[in-house]
Order: structure tokens, then C-alpha cells, then sequence
């Protein structure tokens, strides 16, 4: 079987290798999905943030109050097509229980998640791409709906979530290690990017968990990006439906800051956080990595700014 694997990585290495290398950084953040394409060959990536909220369950009587840091760390390796990553955060939480007319307190502190996985690209409707030229005998052929826009870049993700110790957010029974998949999507429109996570989340566990991510992405100009996402929830443990907002500033090339917020839709809790963060990348891609098909310039110049995996920013000023 090892074999096997060995064999089939070998042969994606050389007969799939394709640019996703872009010239400014490619971050996930400040959304929950993954976008369909990795950070590049020999890149190597952090993407941090700190966040604070309140989860209020008017069914038992109790108030969260939270603050926390997530973090990812982001390799591309062997070939363009690859990324090895690590997801996780750390919940300093405190609850406050009305118990009749007296509030009773508890607190938790650890690492809420934790999850080492890869990305691979599968299929990229972008590679090869042409640059459409222009009808010069229709104008309603020019501004016809091109439906294979429509086709996204497509990614499969598998990992493994762990924990540390006896951790107080695993549910009785649960395991220390389970795996977690998804299969994810990705369609660039110019300026407008979107984002689709379809996941399976420990699924070998008593209460799996599914759900779907979409994510919408607009560059304003080209160091500032908005998005605005929603995230669903699927298991007979925990349910929701959560609105996400926020907006990323590109202040170098390797550099990029960011500001969030959520909402949820129920008072099981009630729910509402705010974060900001980072993404920076020690940038080791070598230019002779890059795939060496014959584009002409305006085609990979286009190809190259499309390729942003969570945020999109144009290179050109």
C-alpha cells in the first residue's frame, strides 16, 4: 500500500506540475476555507490571529465569554500541486451559570483544535488558459455568458485532528486522534473570487460532524480585499449556521493584515466574535519551478493574479 502511494505521488509530480506560485502572498485568511490551490513550491507560510466573542445559551441560563489565537503553518512541497499544512487554536474560555438567583463560574483553557493535513489540486480549468480575444464581428458574441467559467479549480484535503492530554473540549468518549476531508472548489472571476469547502469532519466518531463553507471574495483595490462567507453545520452534536465579514490590507508582498467578525442565527447559542490577524511567507520558490508551458505574457500575467487561494489582490497598480 505504501508503495502504491509512493507511486501515484511520484507520477502527480511530474505530469501535473503547474504554477500556482503567485508574486504577492496567498493567504486563507481571514475566512474558515481553504482555497482551491496551494502556496507554491519551497514556500513557506504562517497565517495567525487573535479573536475574542460571547456565546450566550438562553435555554441553560449560561454566558461564554472567550478570547483565543488560531494559527496555520503552510509548506508547498515535492510539486506545485501540494501543500502540507497545520490548523489549530488555543480557548481561553469562561462561562458564567445562573443557578437560581446565584451565578456560578467555570473556566477552560486549552487547545480547542488541532489538525496536520495536505492539499492536493486535482483539476485547474486554468492551466493552459488562453486570454479570450475579442469578436471583432459581434458585439453580443463579446458580451455573451461564457459558461466554462463556470468549471472551478478543484482540491481534496484529508488530515488528522489530535489532541493534547485530557483536553475538557472533546465530548465523553471521544477520541484523541480522528480524520477529517474535504473536498474543496474554487472559481476566479476577474476580481470576485469564490471559495467552496465541502467537509466531513471526524466521521469515525460517535457525532460526525458536515458541513460546507462558501466564500465570496472581492478585490476592492489592489492591496484591499472584502469577503463575506457562510459556514453550515451539520451534526447531532452541535448545529449552526454562521455569517462571516470581514476585510485583509496587503502592506508588502510577503505581508498581509486582516479584520473579521461573525454572527450566528439562534439563541443555542447566540454567538458573536471579532478577530484580526496576519499572513506572512518566507518565500524560498525558485523561478525555474514554474511551469514551462508557452503562454504568452498577457495570458500568464492574468493566470498568475487569478491564483490567489483566499484572498485575491491584482499585482498591478
Amino acid at each position: 500500500m505504501l508503495k502504491s502511494l509512493i507511486c501515484l505521488l511520484f507520477i502527480f509530480t511530474i505530469y501535473n506540475v503547474q504554477a500556482q506560485y503567485t508574486e504577492t502572498i496567498n493567504s486563507n485568511r481571514p475566512g474558515e476555507s481553504q482555497g482551491g490551490f496551494a502556496v507554491g513550491k519551497g514556500v513557506l507560510q504562517l497565517e495567525a490571529g487573535a479573536y475574542m466573542g460571547n456565546d450566550d445559551h438562553t435555554l441553560f441560563r449560561q454566558e461564554t465569554d472567550i478570547l483565543g489565537a488560531m494559527y496555520g503553518l503552510r509548506y508547498g512541497f515535492l510539486t506545485e500541486n501540494l501543500e502540507l499544512n497545520l490548523f489549530g487554536s488555543f480557548q481561553d474560555q469562561t462561562t458564567t451559570v445562573r443557578v437560581g438567583n446565584r451565578d456560578q463560574e467555570s473556566q477552560i483553557r486549552n487547545f480547542r483544535s488541532n489538525t496536520i493535513g495536505a492539499k492536493y489540486l486535482v483539476s485547474d480549468p486554468y492551466k493552459n488558459a488562453e486570454e479570450d480575444k475579442p469578436n471583432l464581428y459581434s458585439w453580443k458574441a463579446n458580451r455573451r455568458f461564457k459558461w466554462k467559467t463556470l468549471i472551478p479549480a478543484i482540491s481534496v484535503y484529508g488530515g488528522a485532528n489530535f489532541s493534547f492530554g485530557d483536553s475538557p473540549y472533546l465530548y465523553p468518549g471521544e477520541s484523541k486522534f480522528s480524520p477529517k476531508a474535504a473536498v474543496i472548489t474554487q472559481n476566479n472571476w476577474g476580481r470576485w473570487v469564490l471559495v467552496m469547502n465541502f467537509i466531513a469532519d471526524k466521521f469515525t466518531e460517535e457525532f460526525p460532524s458536515y458541513g460546507a463553507i462558501a466564500t465570496v471574495t472581492h478585490a476592492i483595490t489592489p492591496k484591499f480585499a472584502v469577503f463575506g462567507e457562510y459556514q453550515g453545520y451539520i451534526s447531532d452534536l452541535y448545529a449552526d449556521d454562521i455569517l462571516r465579514g470581514g476585510a485583509a490590507y496587503l502592506l508588502l508582498d510577503d505581508l498581509q493584515i486582516d479584520v473579521s467578525g461573525l454572527i450566528n442565527f439562534k439563541d443555542t447559542p447566540s454567538r458573536w466574535q471579532v478577530a484580526g490577524g496576519f499572513s506572512y511567507r518566507l518565500d524560498f520558490h525558485s523561478d525555474d519551478e514554474v511551469l514551462e508551458d508557452s503562454f504568452d505574457e498577457q495570458s500568464n500575467q492574468r493566470r498568475q493574479r487569478s491564483k490567489n487561494s483566499g484572498f485575491q489582490f491584482d499585482d498591478e497598480e
